[in-house]
């Protein structure tokens, strides 16, 4: 790292009139936005949710979440004027379009959940590929108060600073090209967090000061080695959340018709709590599921496990479980047997329906499995679903079926 960053680092910090010293530091009121913003961002989430969300930004519970962000000035105020609803331009297209305001709502309670910088990015990507007019890197500022050591907040200053600080000419309004930046921000900040902080609120600072020209700067870049690995990393994880997306597709379609199946024949039901907020054709899973699982009578770890399970009916009357599934599109079949056994002998007394659900090119293997010694010689029946059975007669069932024994009208059992 030259000597001339960690220079201005050293100004950076030095100027008590910068960003560090009159926002970043010793201000117990930043901290407590980042309270307040994720209590915000639920509320905005649940709003859409219930249908509450409204067409315009004013009075919404975004334009308390962007308020309580532009009350902490310095980096953040104008981050409120790309959300707001702009009649003639009919963006941003959140407001309108339907569609568009579940998939906000989705790609907010994903992220605010995540636990892992790889599932933010695939979600930033996956928004990014919904091309929402008006719906770009400005969110990147309400993400930064959920997660402030994965994601850096945006705006024009901030990219002015980058590019004048790194030589770069990043644009405006691209998710791509912040994540570009973000690459670099991350970089050089952990090359230097010991300077500043792992919260990369100090690192955005920098740049806003340097594009607000109250920081002069000399001559640091990133070398053309240094941007090509950039390019081919950014290149890579594309891939590989397209990929993983085309599988994940599937698995939760298959949760999505099981649990539209079991609404529909009167049953309360629940995806697992890993799977929740992922949808298919724009439902999402948490807006089909009852809002929490059911207090059961097993211990801790039990419990655990049994949440794990990829779809659960529940009795409305007893709430006791009626019927379980376990999705196994690539991962072993044995694994989700396992699942339904352990929750079959916590409630031998009164044992729900388990079932299987798998691709069609995967009988023989869930057969060889069911036909193991420990589950063929025991009491335990698990039946199985092919993935064609269960999406070709969703319909028929929903229409026709009274309880969970219409599915013994597609599920299969090992003789």
């Amino acid at each position: 790292m030259s000597q001339d960053l960690k220079s201005i680092i050293k100004n950076y910090k030095e100027d008590q009139e910068t960003v560090f010293n009159s926002w970043f530091v010793n201000n117990d009121e930043r901290l407590k936005a980042f309270r307040t913003i994720r209590r915000g961002v639920f509320d905005v989430i649940q709003d859409i949710k219930e249908g509450k969300f409204g067409n315009d930004f004013k009075d919404s519970s975004l334009e308390f979440v962007l308020n309580c962000i532009t009350e902490q000035k310095q980096v953040f105020k104008g981050a409120s004027h790309p959300f707001y609803w702009k009649p003639k331009l009919r963006i941003p297209d959140i407001y309108e379009n339907e569609e568009n305001k579940i998939a906000f709502g989705q790609f907010l309670e994903k992220c605010i959940h995540a636990t892992k910088e790889e599932q933010i990015l695939k979600e930033i990507i996956l928004l990014d590929q919904r091309k929402i007019k008006g719906l770009g890197p400005a969110v990147a500022s309400i993400l930064y108060f959920l997660h402030p050591t994965i994601i850096p907040p945006c705006n024009t200053a901030i990219v002015k600073g980058f590019n004048s600080l790194f030589k770069d000419k990043v644009k405006l309004g691209s998710w791509s090209e912040y994540l570009r930046m973000r690459e670099v921000i991350i970089e050089k900040n952990n090359q230097l967090k010991y300077e500043l902080s792992n919260d990369l609120g100090a690192f955005a600072g920098l740049l806003f000061d340097v594009g607000e020209r109250k920081l002069l700067i000399s001559d640091e870049y990133i070398s053309e080695e240094e941007r090509a690995k950039i390019e081919k990393k950014l290149k890579k994880r594309h891939e590989e959340v397209t990929n993983e997306m085309e599988e994940e597709d599937i698995h939760t379609e298959m949760q999505y018709h099981i649990m539209t199946i079991g609404c529909s024949i009167g049953y309360d039901v629940i995806a697992a709590s890993n799977d929740r907020s992922k949808c298919h054709n724009g439902n999402s899973l948490s807006f089909m599921s009852i809002d929490k699982f059911p207090a059961l009578e097993v211990d801790k770890d039990t419990y655990k496990t049994i949440t794990l399970i990829d779809a659960v009916w529940f009795d409305k009357d007893t709430n006791n479980i009626a019927c379980a599934f376990e999705v196994e599109k690539s991962t072993s079949i044995y694994s989700g047997i396992l699942r339904l056994t352990d929750l079959h002998f916590s409630f031998k007394d009164n044992p729900p329906s388990l079932y299987i659900i798998i691709p069609d090119n995967r009988e023989k293997e869930v057969l060889l499995q069911l036909q193991r010694p420990s589950i063929k010689n025991s009491e335990i029946e698990i039946h199985y679903i092919l993935f064609s059975e269960l999406k070709n007669n969703c319909d028929a069932i929903c229409k026709f079926g009274d309880d969970k024994e219409i599915l013994k009208k597609i599920s299969r059992v090992a003789s």
